[in-house]
């Protein structure tokens, strides 16, 4: 196959990079060849520089994997990596990198992250999948921004907190794949306003879905317009009913399948929702068919309605991983700390999101390779495990590894699988807070000046 010059001159850039950027071990050593030929496509038109794309997406992963999560610990790394090598010597001072960061294209950083997604979810055996069929699993979270100007413009604080004394809040809904844990695909949004809901940030992700994928999800999403636009695009659906746990479900109506099992005809909202378009609401089917069930004390609105294909054993057993989503969410903003975005302006901001899925599908990546080497499913696997293997890993391997060594890291991966607990329930409290500091009631500000006058508080000194 004929390669042009430039794109030969790319690849050779990228593969130069690797091996003299302790931070792009990212995808030294532990992505496909595929994952190359999509970072060369997503490159932007750039001339040379000290950090250039690829290198700056690579320490910006670093950087937020890092406890600090500093800008000047990936900066310093680099210049001592670069002295180390004999190179020409870069400054010590983060502006450069940080105007790198500024210049990535979003779209580079939210396409890398959703293609790699996309491989580990292609790659997945036909017998990890359900009934043949690839399961997704959507479900919404908040994330909090630094209390700045811009932020707080775009991504509104609860209106409960006094100015100055809260933080601007982002709901962001995610797609993840059952089967590997890979995230698919994201949506960030304010918490208040037009838009908001968690059913907005999904309807702007369905092309995500494929013909004959199943959706799973809680109660937020059991709406009529959601379910018509997953069966237009040959989707199928297990919600848990919306309000099931306020009202009781009459399973006399409708036509009988089993016990406290039934399907139901739904009729279109005679009243259209304010953000659909009056050509998206007409159209809309007048009526919808869609099975009912109880289980385990919930009732679940599915599209799968033949009892004989999907029995309520089948349903109770699909629905009951459904919680892995929430693993999921835990393992990105607890585990690699998404939970507190660090940067300052809006489109950072989604940009750092973006980094961290990026970071959380690549930890994926490697759980796939190893639980296909080892035979095991993918969610028998610990995150943490392989987050501290890979980080372990990747400060004592060097720039290059072969083979026989990444096949030791995935054995080491398999070494150890996520116990089943079942019913195990934890107290939302901690014994012992931080700091013994007392909550700020007033803007930073004002705090700052009645100290230089007053002092600080008797009790805190």
């Amino acid at each position: 196959m004929h390669v042009s010059r430039s794109v030969s001159s790319q690849q050779h850039r990228v593969q130069h990079y690797a091996s003299v950027s302790d931070a792009f071990c990212f995808f030294n050593q532990m992505t496909s060849p595929e994952l190359f030929d999509a970072l060369e496509a997503l490159l932007p038109a750039h001339r040379e520089r000290l950090f250039p794309p690829t290198e700056t997406l690579s320490m910006f992963m670093a950087q937020a994997l890092k406890p600090d999560r500093s800008c000047q610990s990936v900066v310093n790394e680099a210049a001592v990596l670069r002295a180390r090598h004999g190179l020409p010597s870069c400054s010590t001072k983060t502006g450069g990198y940080c105007k790198a960061r500024r210049r990535l294209p979003l779209e580079m950083v939210s396409g890398m992250a959703t293609y790699t997604g996309q491989l580990i979810a292609a790659k997945v055996p036909d017998r990890w999948l359900w009934h043949g069929r690839r399961v997704l699993l959507a479900d919404g979270t908040t994330v909090t921004l630094p209390d700045t100007p811009a932020n707080q413009a775009t991504y509104p604080q609860p209106s409960g907190q006094q100015p100055g004394l809260g933080f601007p809040i982002g709901r962001i809904v995610g797609i993840t794949c059952l089967s590997s844990g890979a995230s698919l695909n994201a949506a960030l949004g304010p918490c208040k306003g037009k838009g908001s809901s968690e059913q907005a940030l999904l309807r702007s992700l369905l092309d995500t879905f494929e013909t004959g994928d199943v959706l799973l999800g809680d109660a937020f999403y059991a709406t009529y317009a959601l379910l018509a636009e997953l069966l237009s695009r040959g989707v199928d659906a297990v919600f848990e009913q919306h309000g099931s746990r306020q009202r009781s479900t009459d399973f006399r109506r409708g036509t009988k399948l089993g016990s406290k099992d039934h399907l139901m005809t739904l009729t279109k909202p005679k009243i259209r929702p304010l953000w659909m378009t009056v050509k998206h609401y007409e159209s809309l089917p007048d009526t919808l068919t869609v099975r009912e069930v109880e289980i385990g004390g919930k009732v679940l609105v599915t599209t799968l309605l033949c009892p004989k294909t999907t029995s309520k054993s089948d349903l109770k057993a699909l629905y009951k991983r459904r919680w892995n989503v929430e693993l999921d969410i835990r393992n990105i903003k607890t585990t690699l700390g998404m939970e507190t975005l660090s940067c300052k302006t809006p489109k950072m901001g989604e940009k750092e999101m973006w980094v961290y899925l990026l970071a959380y599908n690549l930890i994926r990546l490697i759980m796939l390779q190893s639980a296909v080497l080892a035979d095991v499913l993918p969610r028998l696997l610990s995150f943490k495990h392989t987050l501290q293997l890979w980080l372990a890993w990747s400060g004592t391997s060097g720039h290059s590894s072969n083979d026989e060594e990444n096949k030791a890291l995935l054995a080491l991966v398999a070494e150890q699988s996520v116990g089943n607990r079942p019913g195990r329930i934890e107290p939302r409290a901690v014994k012992r807070r931080p700091k013994p500091y007392p909550l700020l009631t007033q803007a930073r500000a004002v705090a700052r000046e009645n100290v230089r006058k007053h002092g600080h508080p008797k009790k805190l000194k």
